[in-house]
């Protein structure tokens, strides 16, 4: 049986986790507590770069989402999940892609927020918004009248991008000018899949207790 070792409030996990319940496969779900489990002998024999999510299929240890997604798809070809004409596979990929390398790193000084911790350096903050609002805007440009990217069916583009941008407006980003985009995060938000991975308020509160105790100063001496 498959096993997936991930996080529940990791964006990268939640996207394997997403495609498992879609392709509607058995597997077996290990939670990964990332205050030192990821650094023990047994997972590194499986993940060396001590990264989540990992999975493990027979003898065949994986990591790196974009690639499990990959496997899960030439494996698991049904319900396909990769569109059919080279543009709209184009448009999958970029939006893998730009996920990957732009929308998440531009996140990460908007995560405090997103969890209801104090925000950090408002600069940083003006900066992360701007950057976001520019993957938003081509997001928007590369969805037309059919309800997912470049698809009448969901495809890989939804499971990475749709782990994180729902999250936006906890984070102050409003998607308000973006119609195409929030209608599409509400048919993902809808489905059986995004709602059984969806973080847990109890799952949050861990997060914010471990986030808030690195950011407590250090008592002097």
């Amino acid at each position: 049986m498959l096993k997936l070792y991930h996080a529940p409030i990791s964006p990268n996990s939640r996207r394997v986790w997403i495609m498992l319940l879609e392709k509607g496969l058995d597997f077996e779900l290990v939670e990964l507590k990332l205050d030192g489990e990821q650094f023990k002998p047994d997972f590194l024999a499986i993940s060396p770069f001590h990264h989540i999510p990992a999975l493990v299929d027979d003898d065949l240890n994986m990591v790196e989402s974009l690639a499990i997604l990959d496997y899960l798809e030439a494996k698991y070809p049904t319900p396909s999940m990769l569109p059919n004409n080279p543009k709209d596979l184009a448009i999958m990929r970029m939006v893998e892609l730009v996920t990957i390398n732009e929308l998440l790193p531009a996140t990460t000084p908007l995560f405090p927020v997103m969890l209801g911790l104090p925000a950090g350096d408002p600069a940083k903050i003006d900066q992360a918004k701007q950057k976001v609002s520019t993957v938003l805007k081509f997001f928007e440009s590369l969805l037309d009248d059919r309800p997912f990217f470049g698809s009448e069916t969901i495809t890989l583009a939804e499971p990475v991008a749709g782990s994180i941008v729902p999250w936006l407006p906890a984070g102050g980003v409003a998607l308000g000018d973006y119609a195409k985009l929030s209608a599409w995060c509400d048919r993902l938000t809808a489905r059986r899949a995004w709602q059984e991975t969806q973080a847990t308020p109890q799952m949050i509160e861990a997060i914010k207790s471990r986030m808030a105790a690195r950011m407590a100063p250090v008592p002097s001496t």
